[in-house]
């Protein structure tokens, strides 16, 4: 499977870059925020604060915190510190592999410095924009678990927007243009069918191999950037095998 798969399943098995809840509350807040700010605070017009809104309510993230990020999106609330700016910062881990490092801060100059210190001390490099972004695409990505079928199951949401899927065992990860990911999403509802994740992501057009050493030393510098508060998400085109999965999940263990 892809490495954002592969990371995904290491992040929920394992719990890599779990944070204090107050954190990820942050964290999650934030993503409310800017969706809010960008198409507006009622979440049944506006699918990217839908999607913030589910997952801050997975995390049990308390109303009262939700409807506060909701009306500093919104204008209605003045955001501490700064105001928020979206930056996406680029660079490489050992061998090679391309990073996408999605962040939202408030200081642009303190998080570059902090980010590229990260990068340095996990082996990797911090580099220029767009040296990397073009080995991914932005898709709309569901997750499936205990998928029965999940083959014929891919086949039969084309129509709903599924361009490309893959499986992984009983786990199905569908792919679609991201305008179609609400539709891709109401039709597996309208299935019945559960799903543990929907969002839009940066997905590698060519996952890279590079050897278990270096697979893990990029990991490792994967997981010391998703523990930073301003990272958002980080996003990779390294081919992680199920060797060097269960090596970095024993090493956490």
């Amino acid at each position: 499977m892809s490495g954002h798969s592969k990371w995904a399943q290491i992040k929920r098995k394992k719990g890599v870059a779990d944070v204090k809840k107050g954190q990820l509350f942050t964290r999650l807040g934030r993503e409310i925020t800017i969706a809010a700010r960008e198409g507006g605070g009622d979440p049944n017009a506006n699918f990217a604060l839908r999607l913030a809104i589910e997952k801050a309510r997975a995390a049990n993230m308390p109303k009262e915190n939700i409807e506060r990020a909701i009306k500093r999106g919104t204008g209605e609330l003045q955001e501490e510190g700064g105001r928020l700016e979206e930056v996406m910062y680029e660079g490489y881990g050992a061998g090679g592999a391309a990073l996408l490092v999605q962040v939202l801060t408030d200081n642009r100059n303190r998080t570059a410095a902090e980010i590229r210190h990260l990068f340095t001390r996990g082996g990797g490099n911090l580099a220029a924009t767009n040296a990397v972004a073009w080995m991914f695409e932005k898709k709309g990505v569901i997750t499936v678990e205990n998928a029965k079928n999940p083959d014929d199951l891919a086949l039969e949401l084309v129509d709903a927007g599924a361009e490309d899927y893959k499986v992984d065992g009983s786990i199905l990860e569908l792919y679609c243009a991201p305008e179609n990911l609400k539709m891709l999403r109401e039709a597996l509802e309208k299935r019945k069918i559960p799903f543990t994740n929907a969002e839009l992501a940066w997905i590698a057009k060519n996952p890279v191999k590079v050897s278990d050493e270096q697979a893990l030393s990029t990991l490792k510098l994967m997981e010391s950037l998703e523990e930073h508060d301003d990272v958002q998400k980080v996003y990779t085109n390294l081919d992680i095998s199920d060797a060097v999965m269960a090596k970095f999940e024993t090493a956490k263990a």
